[in-house]
């Protein structure tokens, strides 16, 4: 198979102030206000000389800033390859079904995003999105094997060309709070587009079809839009 180098369309949207300031910073707009707040109150607190807390929130400016950076990625895949839609590490791969009851079964591909991981979720294939269900949950520790049932969850289900389809689930964790999605049924994605984040910690179950041979294992480190997690057929 020929090499793909995706050239994705982002979700970034340039036109409104938090995203022309994520797009110069290189951080997701999603962090422009917590960050552009705890530098601003830095810059207060430093003119009126209270120099110790002006650094600590300096600090905190930056931190936050480093937790929501966004690198640009270019993703340089096999064709039909798909790639994690996550930053981090595989903790689980297991044949599973998609929740909510349907029968057809996947690769589900389990990857846990620490808070030193970049968050930005990515479309782990070229296709168009045919459902995005949310789903109301708890905040227990992502990494464990049933935090996909239980946890607050935001599942993004794809269909490519021919008609295969395939799933990514976006599952908050015990520091995560807020589930971002950009993307709604019927908007087409890119493999490598950026589709959403998850804030503080998380965790994303890729669903591939049965067809694919999964090139990953437990404890393999990945990076979103670039690693590929499997490839059609077997080997």
């Amino acid at each position: 198979m020929s090499g793909l180098a995706d050239s994705p369309s982002d979700a970034t949207d340039s036109d409104s102030w938090t995203g022309r300031i994520a797009e110069l910073i290189g951080i997701a707009p999603e962090g422009v206000p917590y960050t552009a707040a705890a530098a601003a109150a830095g810059l207060v607190l430093y003119a009126v000389h209270y120099d110790g807390l002006a650094f600590l929130l300096i600090i905190l400016a930056v931190a936050i800033g480093a937790f929501f950076r966004d690198p640009e990625r270019r993703a340089a895949a096999p064709d039909g390859a798909v790639i994690s839609a996550a930053d981090g590490k595989v903790t689980e791969v297991i044949e599973a079904t998609l929740p909510g009851g349907a029968e057809e079964r996947f690769h589900r591909v389990s990857v846990f995003m620490s808070p030193l991981n970049v968050h930005v979720n990515r479309a782990p294939v070229t296709g168009r999105v045919v459902a995005v269900t949310h789903t109301p949950g708890e905040f227990r520790a992502a990494f464990h094997d049933d935090a996909s049932e239980h946890n607050e969850r935001n599942l993004i289900v794809i269909e490519d060309s021919a008609g295969r389809r395939y799933a990514m689930m976006q599952v908050a964790g015990y520091l995560a709070r807020r589930i971002v999605c950009h993307k709604r049924p019927g908007d087409a994605l890119v493999r490598g587009q950026r589709v959403g984040m998850i804030m503080f910690g998380s965790r994303v179950d890729h669903f591939i079809p049965m067809s694919y041979h999964v090139t990953v294992a437990h404890g393999t480190c990945v990076r979103a839009g670039q690693s590929v997690i499997a490839t059609v057929g077997a080997v």
